[in-house]
């Protein structure tokens, strides 16, 4: 999926009519005042600037947060979608924003069987009948991509059909246009807005959004999740059946189990609640620090127990990976805090975070302090990892600091495991579960076989430099080649030169007066006052107010 630009005006009825719900919402929760900074008016034909105001909501005692995020989710599904992915990104967005973002719910009205019946028979490209021997007419789920029907194949496999929504890919890629063109209006009018880049957010967005409707994407990334697990005994994945799988349509194996988070019952069913935890929080340190693959999402309503107490990963709508430097900075700060290694965590966190503006070292190694000692001897019975991992990042924000998404992701699947672990087992310890994968981590860091591979892979990056150089001669030959210069502190400097600049010409004009208004008097040329030409003293008395201003400017500047 690819933004396009609108340009000076929507090109069809549809985008206008988007657009005029799109801005009556934003007024309704109050965001008028950067609705008018960002000049829509001026824009926008039919009088869309003229929506009135006195259908907003008195929302006067919610943060512009909450505000936000009641707008979504009246905005509809790609808002909604947008909102919730965001969540996810602290590079992009303020941690506070995403925890407001967050509590985003994605439950929408199912749409009825006979559209069901039509997409999945456009995209398997046969009758219904061919491939189902029992289609559930009710879902039994229902989101803003899709909906989730049970079925039966004629095979006699039981399994749960996703079907995408009829016509939300082209109402995305409108939702799409109208955001990136609010965008760039933000971009160009508010400062302020700048810092945070939206029309890079609506970019990654876009590239987030379009994974996420392509179901085959979520299809491979089960397949390849259960080739990690294969040889696991206790790990179970669904199977896909590729032959009822395309772009808007998955199908996959329907599992019987017992949600994780429904501790009574899996008591009941005799199954053991310690053991689940302690493997949950194994399987998800051995997706992280031997797989480098992992699901970035393992929250309860995505894992359910089978007998033997085997868990079953559901939905990989939301995977990610993280490569060796990632891995090797996040066992650093995990390993710091083990080893009770105050430098190692300090030392770590400057090299994960990213920022725009060089940060304050000195306050951020005073945080960084402060918020270690305040853990560091502290027993590790009874402390939480997630409240830790939380916190740090709260640090992080107030410096305007972030972390790269592969990061925050891992940080996210600890934090979610932990959660699991304590609500099934009081005395569960994720720290103690995760202390010998990072001892493995280590010894391998310093294996000579993984000194030859860095070595290699420094050896292949070298040999594309004279590449990258020719590249780059090439351009300059070909006048392509573009030099961005950014000044810092140059400020006080171009306000002087400005400054100077003006005075000089002030001066020039001073004596522009004087000369004109010299020859004026000589020749007596024009009307006359008291035997002295009247433009002539009127230049002189010009001239001398504008020396009389020019030399307090100078005198208070004390640069005389």
């Amino acid at each position: 999926m690819r933004v396009r630009k609108i340009g000076m005006m929507p090109r069809t009825y549809r985008h206008l009519d988007r657009y005029r719900q799109i801005l009556a919402i934003l007024f309704k929760y109050g965001f008028d005042t950067v609705l008018d900074r960002i000049n829509l008016g001026s824009y926008l034909e039919m009088g869309l600037q003229m929506i009135s105001r006195n259908r907003r909501e008195q929302v006067e005692g919610l943060t512009d947060y909450e505000r936000l995020r009641m707008a979504l989710v009246e905005l509809g599904p790609t808002f909604i979608k947008m909102g919730q992915i965001l969540s996810t990104r602290p590079d992009l967005v303020p941690l506070d924003l995403i925890q407001e973002l967050s509590k985003l719910q994605d439950d929408v009205p199912p749409f009825p069987l006979v559209q069901v019946k039509k997409i999945l028979e456009q995209e398997l490209r046969a009758s219904m009948d061919t491939f189902f021997a029992r289609f559930d007419e009710n879902p039994i789920a229902a989101a803003s991509i899709g909906q989730v029907h049970r079925a039966q194949l004629m095979s006699g496999e039981e399994v749960i059909v996703k079907v995408q929504r009829p016509g939300i890919k082209k109402n995305i890629e409108v939702d799409l246009e109208i955001l990136y063109h609010m965008a760039m209006l933000m971009e160009r009018h508010m400062e302020e807005a700048r810092i945070y880049q939206p029309t890079r957010i609506v970019e990654e967005f876009t590239r987030s959004i379009t994974r996420e409707i392509n179901y085959k994407i979520e299809a491979q990334h089960a397949e390849r999740f259960a080739r990690q697990f294969a040889n696991n005994r206790f790990v179970y994945v669904p199977k896909v059946f590729k032959k009822a799988t395309t772009e808007r349509v998955l199908t996959m194996e329907y599992v019987e189990g017992i949600k994780v988070s429904d501790v009574g019952l899996l008591e009941q069913s005799g199954l053991d609640c310690k053991i689940i935890a302690s493997r949950g929080a194994e399987l998800t340190f051995e997706q992280l620090f031997k797989h480098g693959f992992f699901h970035a999402d393992p929250h309860p309503g995505n894992i359910c127990i089978l007998p033997g107490n085997v868990i079953c990963y559901l939905d990989f709508g939301m995977m990610d990976h993280v490569d060796k430097r990632s891995m090797d900075i996040f066992t650093d700060i995990i390993a710091g805090y083990v080893n009770r290694d105050m430098a190692v965590i300090a030392d770590a966190t400057m090299r994960i975070v990213e920022w725009d503006e060089n940060p304050d070292r000195k306050a951020l190694e005073a945080d960084i302090g402060g918020f270690i000692e305040r853990y560091l001897y502290k027993p590790l019975e009874g402390m939480h990892l997630g409240d830790i991992l939380r916190e740090s990042l709260q640090l992080l924000a107030r410096h305007s600091l972030r972390l790269p998404p592969d990061i925050f992701f891992m940080v996210k699947a600890v934090t979610e495991v932990e959660g699991i672990g304590l609500m099934l087992d009081p005395d569960f310890d994720i720290v103690t579960k995760m202390a010998p994968f990072i001892k493995t981590v280590e010894k391998e860091r310093i294996h000579p076989g993984r000194f030859i591979d860095d070595f290699l892979v420094l050896g292949s990056r070298l040999r594309q430099v004279p590449f990258d150089l020719h590249d780059l001669l090439r351009q300059l030959k070909l006048g392509k080649g573009k030099v961005r210069i950014e000044h810092r502190g140059l400020e006080p400097l171009i306000h002087g030169i400005s400054s100077s600049f003006n005075r000089v010409a002030c001066a020039l004009i001073i004596a522009s007066l004087i000369i004109g208004s010299s020859l004026i008097v000589t020749d007596r040329a024009g009307p006359s006052m008291g035997g002295f030409p009247v433009l002539g003293l009127l230049g002189y008395a010009v001239a001398g107010i504008m020396c009389l201003w020019l030399f307090l400017t100078i005198w208070r500047s004390g640069r005389l």
